[in-house]
């Protein structure tokens, strides 16, 4: 039986393993999903050699950027985001080979153009971690220019503390990239002043548990659109099983 799975740490928050025991059931697909919660990037590779039945991997908190230096090939898009979140593994005369990709872009592209409005020209992200890189290529194609937003000082970027009413008037569309808000921390969310949102403005979490986080809560108290990670996950697991089953 083929295997697939996804590596992070921890797992508690992911949807993941549900997700595609539903998808092997309904279509009838000989395969399980698994979770492996791996306290370190490093052993990813004795994931791969202990289960040679598995043929691909999500890779999840906090492993995006880490997993890189152990794959053998990326594609031309992972390369680009410098993140990757699926993982193919090949065996030839039993030797693995691992190529990576990133179908967060895919995921977070096609669920914020049907929100975005003429308005939205200029996107806050919060964080910068591996979710973030995938979301900043993903508006660059969208023709949105975007900041970072860090608690660490940087050039080119805003720390939450520098962030203003005047500031989140010009940027009308803010992604959260951060795990604040994740399960089981349900009752954290972002710093940002949320008091000068505003109906025009676009909040979108890539964070899908809880389905409603804080973040989201108070944007849509001041009347912002707001979606959640959700269907940015089905898109991106769709597109998963799509690289874990191609060939190129």
């Amino acid at each position: 039986m083929d295997k697939y799975g996804i590596i992070g740490y921890p797992l508690g928050h992911s949807y993941s393993r549900g997700f595609f025991t539903d998808k092997f059931q309904k279509e009838g697909i000989d395969a399980q999903y698994l979770n492996f919660p791996i306290p370190s990037a490093e052993q990813l590779r004795e994931v791969v050699v202990e289960n040679p039945e598995l043929r691909g991997l999500n890779v999840t908190l906090p492993y995006k950027q880490a997993v890189i230096p152990m794959l053998d090939e990326l594609s031309d898009e992972a390369r680009e985001i410098g993140a990757v979140n699926v993982i193919r593994v090949r065996r030839k005369n039993g030797i693995p080979f691992l190529k990576g990709f990133n179908s967060d872009i895919i995921g977070f592209m096609n669920s914020i153009r049907p929100l975005l409005k003429p308005n939205h020209r200029k996107a806050l992200i919060l964080g910068t971690g591996g979710a973030s890189r995938a979301v900043r290529v993903g508006l660059e194609r969208l023709g949105i220019d975007w900041t970072y937003v860090s608690r660490t000082p940087a050039k080119g970027r805003y720390t939450y503390e520098e962030l203003t009413p005047e500031i989140l008037q010009d940027y009308q569309v803010v992604v959260n990239c951060s795990p604040v808000g994740m399960y089981p921390n349900n009752d954290a969310c972002p710093a940002i002043p949320y008091e000068a949102l505003t109906p025009g403005h676009l909040l979108f979490d890539v964070v899908y548990n809880p389905e409603e986080t804080l973040f989201m809560k108070r944007g849509a108290e001041q009347g912002a659109v707001v979606k959640n990670g959700l269907e940015m996950l089905y898109l991106q697991a769709v597109a998963s099983w799509e690289f874990w089953n191609s060939e190129i």
